[in-house]
């Protein structure tokens, strides 16, 4: 690290858990995420604060007037941007150093397969089970970390799924595909600005700490929250083992 690399990452460096040795982990980290709306806004911006190296951002969507209200990776002069170039140029804005790789597309197939092979860590800041499921099977095949968020209404939920450890679950022994869900949307349930906030934040920390290190990741429970009541529940997961996607790899 150059001399106002060292200045800017103080405050992480002061850190033990983090030190000098995990800041240069983080500089040298890619990450990948799935999503530039309510959650991916707030992920982004902190992954870019802290450092990444390199954070590929995928969303193929356009920036709309209604997605202002939680939004926060997008401002008023975006409106009708591609998500992932307002968003590049945000990050750009907050931390120049940070390589942003902006995929105008819906990951499928093999190109979604390299790029899970690629990074260090999976962000999942999607808003649909199709993606969801395919991302999670994605990073059980290249053993990749997969940082599960998700918000509708009041309500949120966050989750590891690391493959890695040999007792975690994946995404699809919590939600199998295949089984009747009610696929609930912001644009039509409405969603409280701030959750996405508190959600997608989360989903940094746990992204960071994964990189780093440091700490006890998310990965066997599921975190909870009700955000009327501002109260955290945390659920114990365990892996299936009739799992269609994880029980045999």
């Amino acid at each position: 690290m150059n001399d106002a690399q060292l200045l800017r990452y103080s405050r992480h460096i002061l850190l033990p858990q983090i030190g000098i040795e995990g800041q240069e982990r983080l500089l040298a980290a890619r990450a990948l995420v799935v999503g530039a709306g309510g959650l991916g806004s707030p992920a982004t911006m902190y992954l870019a604060a802290a450092g990444i190296g390199t954070l590929v951002l995928c969303d193929d969507d356009s920036v709309d007037l209604t997605n202002l209200q939680r939004q926060i990776l997008h401002h008023t002069a975006s409106v009708g941007r591609p998500k992932v170039e307002s968003g590049r140029d945000t990050l750009a804005r907050i931390n120049p150093e940070v390589k942003v790789i902006a995929l105008a597309q819906r990951l499928e197939g093999a190109a979604l397969e390299e790029q899970v092979a690629a990074a260090d860590v999976v962000l999942d800041c999607s808003d649909n089970f199709a993606t969801r499921h395919a991302l999670n099977r994605a990073c059980v095949t290249q053993r990749k970390p997969l940082v599960s968020g998700a918000a509708i209404r009041f309500d949120g939920q966050v989750s590891v799924f690391d493959l890695r450890r040999l007792d975690s679950p994946c995404y699809n022994c919590l939600f199998p595909e295949g089984r009747d869900a009610e696929e609930v949307r912001c644009a039509t349930m409405g969603v409280f600005a701030p959750l996405v906030g508190i959600i997608g934040a989360t989903q940094a920390a746990e992204a960071l700490k994964l990189i780093v290190g440091c700490g006890e990741s998310l990965s066997g429970r599921l975190l909870l929250l009700d955000g009327l009541a501002m109260e955290w529940r945390a659920i114990q997961l365990g892996k299936d083992s009739g799992c269609a996607v994880c029980a045999s790899v």
